[in-house]
């Protein structure tokens, strides 16, 4: 089923779950959807002397692990890249992927405490390059990515580059204009535009998840939205 956020309020016991860690320049019908569904918000603020369009995104500044959520250390974080991707990981739950090269050693430490598999790829860039649909199956536009997960056994779709929206760069990537909450996974923006929607769509589905998304604005890169659970 495909849930269009254009909402009425009506009656309202709300629940309080957990935390949603989001871009302070986040559109407010996203976190407006996110508060009514009993979440509570936690708008990210630039935390470190790093390039402006990125700076309030929350994937540069923390990396969740699965059944924890970490915590860099925003001192070590540098203007230019990759010196601002040394947190940007991937993690699904039971695999996490990133540059090895770059990643940062307290990080490598937490990955290894959680039990995770590690798996190295080029991209420093790695949290946004992926939607993580469950702990065996994402979504990338990134051809290396692609190759390094299928080989250590992840379903994975691959998809077109381009199509999303991040202020000062070419384009942004679909696991930064997105998030898995709950559920459900939610999209910043208008996937439907999206070239490779239906497919996204099916690969989604196909695993009992829901898609929301907010087809009043582009698909837009707010550095991921990421549940504390």
């Amino acid at each position: 089923m495909v849930i269009i956020a254009q909402f009425h309020i009506m009656v309202y016991t709300i629940i309080v779950m957990n935390n949603v860690y989001i871009s302070k320049n986040a559109n407010k019908i996203i976190k407006d959807y996110l508060v009514t569904k009993g979440y509570k918000i936690i708008e990210v603020e630039s935390q470190a002397d790093i390039d402006p369009p990125i700076s309030c995104h929350p994937d540069i500044y923390m990396c969740d692990l699965g059944k924890s959520l970490f915590h860099g250390d925003t001192s070590t974080l540098t203007h230019d890249y990759p010196g601002h991707a040394i947190y940007n990981g991937c993690s699904t739950g039971k695999f996490f992927i990133h540059n090895s090269k770059i990643t940062a050693p307290e990080l490598k430490k937490a990955v290894l405490d959680a039990g995770l598999i590690p798996i190295h790829v080029a991209q420093g860039y790695s949290k946004c390059n992926c939607v993580v649909v469950d702990e065996n199956s994402i979504i990338t536009s990134d051809a290396g990515i692609q190759k390094a997960c299928l080989n250590a056994g992840l379903d994975v779709l691959l998809i077109e580059k381009g199509q999303v929206v991040l202020e000062g760069y070419d384009y942004g990537f679909l696991g930064g204009a997105s998030g898995k909450v709950g559920n459900f996974i939610l999209f910043n923006g208008d996937i439907t535009l999206h070239s490779d929607y239906d497919k996204i769509k099916s690969f989604i589905e196909a695993r009992n998840l829901e898609i929301v998304y907010f087809d009043q604005y582009p698909l837009t890169d707010i550095g991921s939205i990421i549940e504390e659970k």
